[in-house]
């Protein structure tokens, strides 16, 4: 058994948010690790995410918060409309004190990740960082795991840091097929990279919604471009997977007339460069370790898209692991523990879907769609706001250990 961190060699499978974070931290404890990503370069762009609370304080604990306010968005309002664009009511950032839908701090996944690539550059220290590559077998025992890579390569490491996603290839490895864990939450949802519709606030998210679908605009990086987001509510159909003619037809079909700019932005996925769709699933875990073999991120513990909050699981189920195994660096089993026992209370307040999930958010019928937005409206009035701090704030207690 290692006895000092630097002896240490541990496998991050998955070079995103989660990967990236564990990856650094482990770095700076001195461990040797290794990166492998499937893509063949770090992945632009992405949809915009927020820091709040918990997730706050891990990227000013990890020294973050520099690089994120260089490329931080500057979204000011979460704006409903109607079918003709005209305002059905509006959340601004400050009026949940940035716990709202746009909080305070956002910034595009892909800038996240690029300025935790250039801390992990800065770093330094024994670092692989392979793209291109992935794990296609797994065989460990009591001292360490044997890992094949689609490279052919094979590799011996102390512990194994599965980071690759919802669909996690390590996961099903290790613990099982995806349907023991996964479910299916009742839609999908869609993000793409496409022109800056004119008329719209480059400031604000502004969404529309119909029975069963929304679409809408949010800010990007660059004020020439907007972030598309579509959400549909319709039954789970494995014939969508990697099958994107079928994903984007489903799109138009259910937003077919939904009015406002969904002509332009369904137009907007024909050359877009980042398309990008998914089933909304939760994954719940019996544990988040299965010998050497240790879940992070969505392929632990993903709540979907729905709940605002897979960014901040990620990043502090990543500072949490690092901070364990530094910690204990003899004792990998003990840190895996800790990890699980610490970050537990967290995942399970974070995983809630706010406002009752897909069903209140995306009604069947245009008469439950008036009473949710009729709802949503009264959530914005000085009598109702306490009522909505209290929901968002369910993660504001958590107490982040310090490493």
């Amino acid at each position: 058994m290692s006895t000092t961190t630097s002896a240490l060699r541990i496998l991050v499978a998955g070079g995103g948010i989660a990967g990236n974070a564990v990856a650094l931290q482990l770095l700076r404890a001195e461990a040797g690790v290794t990166v492998v990503e499937r893509a063949e370069a770090p992945r632009p762009g992405g949809q915009a995410v927020d820091l709040r609370g918990p997730s706050r304080r891990v990227a000013e604990a990890m020294g973050l918060m520099e690089g994120i306010r260089k490329h931080q968005l500057q979204e000011e309002a979460m704006v409903l409309v109607d079918r003709k664009g005209a305002e059905v009511y509006r959340m601004d950032a400050d009026m949940f004190g940035g716990k709202g839908p746009v909080a305070d701090i956002e910034i595009s996944r892909g800038d996240l990740n690029d300025v935790l690539l250039t801390e992990i550059a800065a770093a330094g220290g024994d670092l692989d960082y392979r793209y291109g590559d992935w794990i296609t077998a797994l065989a460990q025992d009591d001292t360490g795991v044997d890992v094949t890579f689609a490279s052919g390569a094979t590799e011996r490491f102390d512990l194994v840091v599965a980071a690759d996603g919802v669909h996690s290839a390590t996961r099903r490895m290790a613990f099982g097929p995806d349907e023991e864990f996964a479910t299916y939450l009742g839609g999908y949802m869609s993000f793409y990279t496409i022109p800056s519709p004119a008329g719209v606030d480059p400031h604000w998210m502004t969404m529309h919604a119909r029975p069963k679908a929304s679409v809408g605009v949010r800010a990007d990086a660059d004020p020439a471009t907007s972030k598309a987001i579509i959400t549909l509510r319709t039954e789970q159909d494995p014939a969508l997977r990697r099958d994107v003619p079928a994903q984007q037809q489903l799109i138009r079909d259910m937003l077919a007339d939904a009015g406002w700019l969904a002509p332009e932005i369904l137009a907007g996925m024909a050359n877009t460069p980042d398309f990008y769709f998914d089933e909304l699933v939760r994954i719940d875990m019996p544990t988040l370790s299965a010998g050497r073999v240790t879940l992070l991120g969505d392929s632990g513990f993903c709540g979907s898209p729905m709940t605002g909050m897979g960014t901040a699981m990620a990043i502090v189920g990543a500072y949490v692991l690092a901070g364990e195994i530094a910690a204990t660096p003899g004792d990998l089993a003990g840190a895996q523990a800790r990890y699980e026992e610490i970050v537990t209370p967290f995942l399970a307040k974070a995983k809630e879907l706010p406002g009752g999930g897909i069903k209140m958010m995306l009604p069947n019928t245009e008469f439950g769609l008036k009473a949710a937005q009729l709802m949503g409206k009264l959530m914005t009035t000085r009598v109702m706001r306490p009522v909505m701090m209290k929901m968002l704030d369910q993660t504001e207690d958590y107490v982040l250990p310090v490493y």
